[in-house]
């Protein structure tokens, strides 16, 4: 035996480099979301779920778990919010809301799309996020006072998300070489 080890070589398909990409978009719009001051903690606008909206359209919900996941994790430890009560609570509404999705998805196409998946998945993250909250951060009955708040900013947020995915989603997509087909 040698001492040498030799290098691993991994190598990413082109599936790999799409979920990157599509991660790292959503990642950009996470940061962003991060930076809007909105006057109540824990009620932004969710931008980075456009993104998983579109991926689950385009390229299905392991797809969109795999963005997801990616732009929980990396946006933490960029907001330095790793391992932190904050970081928790993402990762409960997250979770919720693929969950959600993984059923919303396997819906008539003609009835229900990117808008309705976005309500629904708004309310999942909501209340994965306030259930944490409430066997964990806050074990007061008290907190579900702020329901219809959040249900509030979770419809109005999720209508937003799901227009904005539905105006994407009708654009034609941008091919990976940059080339437009006639």
């Amino acid at each position: 035996m040698s001492g040498r080890t030799q290098p691993i070589r991994l190598t990413a398909t082109p599936e790999d480099q799409r979920i990157a990409q599509l991660a790292a978009a959503a990642i950009g719009l996470s940061l962003v979301d991060a930076a809007i001051p909105l006057p109540l903690p824990g009620v932004k606008p969710g931008l980075a779920n456009i993104v998983t909206l579109i991926v689950l359209a385009r390229h299905g919900w392991a797809a969109a778990a795999w963005v997801t996941g990616l732009r929980v994790l990396a946006g933490s430890l960029l907001l330095g919010h790793f391992l932190s009560p904050g970081f928790f609570m993402s990762v409960s509404g997250a979770a919720c809301s693929l969950i959600v999705l993984a059923l919303a998805c396997r819906l008539p196409r003609r009835s229900f799309g990117p808008v309705s998946w976005s309500i629904v998945a708004s309310f999942a993250h909501i209340g994965g996020q306030l259930l944490l909250a409430r066997l964990w951060l806050i074990p007061h009955d008290g907190l579900f006072y702020l329901v219809p708040l959040f249900a509030c900013a979770a419809l109005a947020f999720g209508i937003i998300n799901g227009v904005i995915a539905a105006r994407l989603l009708s654009e034609p997509a941008i091919p990976q070489n940059g080339v437009t087909s006639a």
